[in-house]
Formats: structure tokens, C-alpha cells, sequence
């Protein structure tokens, strides 16, 4: 028989890390059921009868989340065998405020607090002991990053599993635990009586869907509003803040008993936060160090590996194939298909695998210090600024690594409306799969300021998000009142190679996968098409008459007013639909190279052949990089949107937002360089007044929506 274990705690309190530490690689990944919240399941080293669900990282068991939601049915329904509570031992008492309401469902709980080298560091003292005396459950001090303590925490979980022992929930004031017992005769004895005091505290806080399941009369009803009236006249405030205030009481007597904090002193954190989060130095030293990761990962690092890895594909590997299969006498289409097809299309994408591994390291270490929490803070700043909500940047800021689970991250926004725009918004940011796609044009294009594009682009998604919510915004359908942005900032600490390795595996991996996947599937399918009449006799050296050729050029004329208006370049941007890294892969196919920087000079003249000039070359990443995603994206907005006609407006929105603006960028552009004008200049002109218009318009509806929901 299986032994359930939940693991909840806060965001940011080292659950993750912890997680992984208890079960290795035996996890299990899936939503839980009729949600789309991430749910990870996996057994605990040693033992294949101990099961531990990872619960999302919640604050609280109210349900203004869908984890905090998920988390609380889990617990309620499931009813697990033991909960171990994460507590970040650096931020004792925030994180203790949800621990107060995991002791009110009666479950057998221990405690394991993290962070304790932080603790010391800081001068600080937790008495473990008294604390596990007060909250009669076990206190293990742990250091997860180091996997300092795991050893204690599994024997705590195995005397667990032999011994029940039952926590102490907080005691609150003889009015508030007067007021408790009074609703606790209300309900039946139909609720687990485990679960009383959690659900008597939920009905005095007016919790809807907990006081469903108490199933109580009218006459009930009237009963606990009579209850909740007087606690109401008698402090002035309404009942969930009565109960916050009961709580937060309670962990202050815990705190002068087990806490002994060192006085006062400014620590590293603080002084490092002082310039990285000021309101004038903050924005800058972000976009400093996200051009220093752009220049060392695309311009200079992984280059040098990037152009090596290609040449190989190139020069040797695919020779050497080709040369292999005609020598046992392999069909000459076969041979076309395996060098130019599979080695061509997916070499290309491959080829800028060292790029993306220098990029996840720098990326993974920056958020294994602490610094992207500080992005998060800074850019709140900005997004409220301009109506926005900061926690849009979060969602936004995963769209960098892949749209899918930064879609998925949106749901953690409660007002509806600014989740939509999130939604609508955060695959306007380029991730690892838009890279290979910026990397191969600005090399082509622009190699003497690759970095300088490449970053160019971070900033344009940035700048793209603000834009469409001051838009959007102003539209009666999404017009709200931001929504407050609260996360703990971690303290700075040295990266963790396990945990940097772990992480930057994982992307790599992933990235590998789809190059061996849905991008060799296409790249065959590419092939074919572009060797092939309708008559299915091989082209030749005529690729004009092929399939692909006669498709692409009626996509060409919706393109041709953004500069690019070849059958090549559009199938190429048709193909990124299904995988954005299917644009390299395509144009690996087409044009039978993987995009060698040290074969510029003959590439860009290839290159020319289809996109025209620099300007048109932007114009064709700048559609690409702000356009529909992938399939697995819109997939993702689908699911998080739950209704199709949102989604194809979102997708709607995106392509137009995507066209207009390179629209503009391509013939402005043709005419401050060029000094060229004709009826595409002049349409450009218009669109740019127009989206001013809408940017700078007159919003009508903010001090209605303001007003509604204070």
C-alpha cells in the first residue's frame, strides 16, 4: 500500500529544488486533473511505496489562484498521508503563514526549514526545537540547494509513515475561538472532523465554494452572517482581514519564542539591491546585462563552437553520407534527401546548439543568484507605469526560454482581463526556438552587430507587450485596474552547478528533441516539395517548377509589402508556424547551407537572391519574431483561454500586430534610407499614425473599471 506525501510551500522557498533532491529523475509531469496546472509526481529514492505530489507554490490555501485552488482540493479531497511544508527559515514568519493553515486540516505535517545557511550568514537563530513543540510537528533544518539535512528529513518521513502524530493548529483570541465553536455546531458531522476547524475558519471567512460543501439551511446560513456581523461591528473590518490579523498575531508570539534575530545590519543583498533595483540605475543594468548575454551567446562564445558544429554538417558530414550512399549504388533522390533534406535541414537547426547551451548557462545563472527575481521588481515598476500588471512580467519573462509554459505561467494573474493580454502578449518575446531564427539572419545580414540585433529583439518584445496592453487596454473588453504584483526576492547566493547543469540539460535536451522530431519530419516534407513538380518528376536545377515553389509564390504576394516577397522566404515563414526553428531548418533545405559565418560573403549573396537587403532582412525576422507561434503555443493559449474564439483572436491580433509593424519598420525604413516613395511608403505612414492613435488615444473606460473594483 502507497504512502501520499504533499509538498507545499511558498514560490521561491526552494521547493523544486527539494523535490528533485527526494526523487531523482523518477518524476512523473502531467496537469492535474481538469486543470492545466503543472503537476509533478515522483516517487522517493529507495522507497518505489512513498509517493510525493509537488503542490504548485502557493502563499496562502484561499482560492484567489488556480494553484492555490488545486493545492486546496488536493489536500481536501486526496487527503494525503503526510505533508511536508517548505519553509524558508530566512523569511520565517511570511512563510509560516501558510504552514498556519496546512495545521488546520488535521494532516500529519512536518516541517523542513530551508535555508538555514542563509539564517547563520544572516546572525540569525531558529529554535527548532521550541518550534516543533508549538506547532507539534517535526522540525528538520535543511539546506536543499546543498542537500544539507535530506538524510533527517527521510527519517523524519519513515517515523512518519510508522507513527501519526497530529499538528497544533494557531490558537487565536477566546473571541475569535468563541466564534469558531459557534459555527463548528452549524454544519454536520458529514465533514471529516480532521477537517473542522480548517472548514469553520473558511465559512467565517465567507469562502464560497468551502461553505458549498457544508451544505447548510438557510436557517444555518442566517446564523453565520449573524457570527460574521459581530465580528465585523466589533473590529471595524471585514472578516478575512479579521482572520489575517487573528494569524498574524498568533506567529508574532511564535516568532519571540523561536526567533533571535541579530540586530540590525544591512547584509550583501541589501547593498547589491540598492543599484540593481533603483528606480533610476535598474532598468539600465537589465539591459546591459541582457545585451552582455546576447553578445557573449550569439556574437562571440557560441559562435566559435556554432560555426565549428555547422562547418562539420556542412563540409564533412553530409559529403561523407552522400559519397557513402553513392558508393553502395543508393537511388540519387535518396541521396539528395538524406544530405541536402535530413543532414541540410536539421544540421542547420543543430548548428546553433552551442549557442543555445551558452545562453541557458548564462540565463540559468542568473536566475540561480537571484538577479531575475530583481527583473521581475524592476519591470513591475514599468508595467504598472503604462496600466499593466506586474505580474504579466513573469509569464513573459518564461516566454523567453518557451512560450508554452510561459502561457501556461498567466494563470497565476487573477483579473481575467489583464490575463488575457498577458496571453495575447508574451510570445511576443523571442525563445530558444526564435533564437536559431535571429541568429541565422543578423549572422547573414548584420554580422558586424549580431549581438546588437539579437538583443535589439528582446527589447522590441518588451517594448511590443507595452505597446498592445496601451492598445488593448483602451478597448472597453479588457479595460481593468491593474492587480497588485507581491513575490519574495530570495537572497543572492553563489550559483549551484547541479542545479545550472540540471537546467541547462533540460533546455538542451529539449531543443535536441525537436530538432529530431517534428523538425526532421518537416525538413522531408520540405524537401520534397521544393525537388518535386505536381507531376512528381524530380526538378532539377529548376527549384522555380517545383511544388513548394508554386505554393510559396501566391503566399509571396501578401508578403512582398514587407520587403520579402519570395516563394523561399514565405514558405520558410509558413513552415516556422508548425516549429519557429523549421525557418532555419526550411531555409537550411533551400538553399543546401547551414549558414557558416565564415562563408559570409557567398551566404549573404544567397540570401540576397531571396530577401532583397538588410532592411528587408530585419523586416522578415521582426514578422517571424512577433507572429502566431508554434503550434504547441497556440495549442497552450487555447487551453489556458478555454474558448476558441479568443484564441483566434489572439492568433488574429498577433498576426496583425506582427504585419503592421513590419510593415512599417520595411517602407519608413525604404524611405529615410533610400529616399524611395510610392503607394507602400505612404500606406506605411498611415499605419504608423494609426497605431500612434491608438497608443496616445483617450481611455474611457479608466476611471469606470478603477472605480468598480476598489
Amino acid at each position: 500500500m502507497s504512502f501520499s506525501i504533499a509538498l507545499a510551500g511558498n514560490p521561491n522557498s526552494g521547493k523544486t529544488t527539494l523535490f528533485n533532491a527526494l526523487t531523482g529523475s523518477n518524476q512523473k509531469v502531467g496537469n492535474w486533473p481538469g486543470v492545466t496546472v503543472d503537476k509533478k509526481e515522483g516517487k522517493l529514492k529507495g522507497h518505489k511505496d512513498i509517493i510525493i505530489e509537488d503542490l504548485p507554490g502557493i502563499y496562502s490555501l484561499s482560492p484567489y489562484t488556480m494553484e492555490e485552488v488545486v493545492s486546496r482540493r488536493y489536500l481536501i479531497k486526496e487527503k494525503p498521508d503526510l505533508i511536508v511544508n517548505l519553509v524558508d527559515g530566512s523569511n520565517l514568519i511570511r512563510n509560516l503563514y501558510l504552514t498556519s493553515q496546512l495545521l488546520e486540516l488535521g494532516i500529519p505535517t512536518i516541517i523542513a526549514l530551508n535555508m538555514m545557511d542563509i539564517v547563520k550568514a544572516n546572525g540569525d537563530y531558529v529554535d527548532r526545537r521550541r518550534l516543533s513543540e508549538l506547532l507539534g510537528v517535526e522540525v528538520v533544518e535543511i539546506i536543499a540547494n546543498r542537500e544539507d539535512g535530506l538524510d533527517d528529513l527521510k527519517k523524519a518521513i519513515l517515523k512518519a509513515k510508522d507513527v501519526k502524530s497530529y499538528p497544533h493548529p494557531l490558537h487565536f483570541s477566546p473571541d475569535m475561538e468563541r466564534g469558531l465553536s459557534e459555527i463548528r455546531t452549524l454544519f454536520s458531522d458529514s465533514i471529516n472532523e480532521d477537517f473542522a476547524r480548517f472548514y469553520s475558519i473558511k465559512a467565517f471567512e465567507d469562502d464560497k465554494e468551502m461553505i458549498k460543501d457544508l451544505d447548510l439551511s438557510e436557517k444555518d446560513l442566517g446564523e453565520l452572517e449573524k457570527i460574521r456581523q459581530k465580528f465585523r461591528d466589533l473590529n471595524d473590518d471585514d472578516v478575512e482581514s479579521i482572520i489575517t490579523t487573528e494569524r498574524y498575531d498568533a506567529l508574532s508570539n511564535i516568532e519571540e519564542n523561536v526567533l533571535k534575530r541579530k540586530p540590525f545590519k544591512r547584509t550583501r543583498t541589501d547593498k547589491i539591491d540598492d543599484i540593481v533595483t533603483s528606480k533610476y540605475l535598474g532598468l539600465p543594468i537589465f539591459a546591459l546585462v541582457m545585451f552582455v548575454i546576447y553578445y557573449l551567446s550569439i556574437a562571440t562564445v557560441g559562435t566559435f563552437a556554432t560555426d565549428a558544429v555547422n562547418g562539420f554538417f556542412e563540409e564533412t558530414f553530409a559529403p561523407f553520407v552522400g559519397e557513402l550512399l553513392a558508393s553502395i549504388d543508393v537511388n540519387e533522390a535518396v541521396i539528395g534527401l538524406v544530405t541536402d533534406g535530413i543532414i541540410g535541414g536539421v544540421g542547420a537547426v543543430l548548428g546553433f546548439l552551442p549557442q543555445m547551451v551558452v545562453l541557458f548557462t548564462l540565463l540559468s545563472l542568473l536566475e540561480d543568484i537571484g538577479y531575475m527575481s530583481r527583473v521581475a521588481f524592476v519591470m513591475d515598476k514599468v508595467f504598472r507605469s503604462f496600466g499593466l500588471s506586474g505580474k504579466s512580467f513573469i509569464p513573459i519573462m518564461i516566454s523567453t526560454g518557451c512560450g508554452v509554459p510561459g502561457i501556461q505561467a498567466s494563470r497565476t494573474i487573477e483579473n481575467d482581463r489583464d490575463r488575457r493580454i498577458t496571453i495575447m502578449t508574451a510570445t511576443f518575446m523571442p525563445c530558444s526556438a526564435k533564437l536559431p531564427v535571429i541568429a541565422m539572419i543578423s549572422g547573414a545580414f548584420f554580422a558586424s552587430n549580431q549581438a546588437l540585433i539579437t538583443f535589439s529583439f528582446y527589447m522590441i518584445g518588451i517594448a511590443s507587450v507595452i505597446v498592445s496592453g496601451l492598445i488593448l487596454k483602451k478597448f472597453k473588453t479588457f479595460a481593468s485596474k491593474p492587480a497588485p504584483f507581491v513575490m519574495e526576492l530570495p537572497e543572492y547566493h553563489m550559483p549551484r552547478p547541479k542545479s545550472v547543469i540540471r537546467d541547462v540539460y533540460s533546455e538542451a535536451e529539449s531543443y535536441v528533441k525537436r530538432a529530431g522530431s517534428i523538425i526532421l519530419l518537416s525538413t522531408v516534407i520540405i524537401w520534397f516539395l521544393s525537388n518535386f513538380s505536381f507531376s512528381l518528376q524530380m526538378v532539377g536545377g529548376r527549384p522555380e517548377d517545383s511544388i513548394l515553389a508554386k505554393l510559396g509564390s501566391l503566399l509571396a504576394l501578401v508578403f512582398r509589402p514587407l520587403g520579402f516577397g519570395s516563394w523561399q522566404a514565405s514558405v520558410a515563414t509558413i513552415s516556422g508556424f508548425v516549429a519557429k526553428e523549421n525557418v532555419v531548418s526550411t531555409l537550411g533545405v533551400l538553399l543546401n547551407t547551414s549558414i557558416d559565418q565564415a562563408s559570409s560573403t557567398s551566404l549573404l549573396g544567397g540570401f540576397n537572391l531571396i530577401i532583397g537587403d538588410s532592411l528587408a532582412g530585419y523586416s522578415f525576422l521582426l514578422f517571424n519574431m512577433l507572429c502566431m507561434p508554434c503550434f504547441a503555443a497556440v495549442g497552450a493559449i487555447k487551453t489556458e483561454m478555454n474558448d476558441m474564439k479568443w484564441t483566434l483572436a489572439t492568433v488574429g491580433y498577433q498576426m496583425g500586430f506582427a504585419y503592421v509593424l513590419s510593415l512599417i519598420v520595411y517602407n519608413l525604413g525604404r524611405f529615410f534610407q533610400y529616399g524611395s516613395m510610392d503607394l507602400m511608403v505612404v500606406f506605411g505612414f498611415i499605419m504608423l499614425i494609426v497605431m500612434v492613435y491608438l497608443i496616445f488615444r483617450k481611455d474611457h473606460y479608466k476611471m469606470e473599471e478603477a472605480y468598480s473594483l476598489t
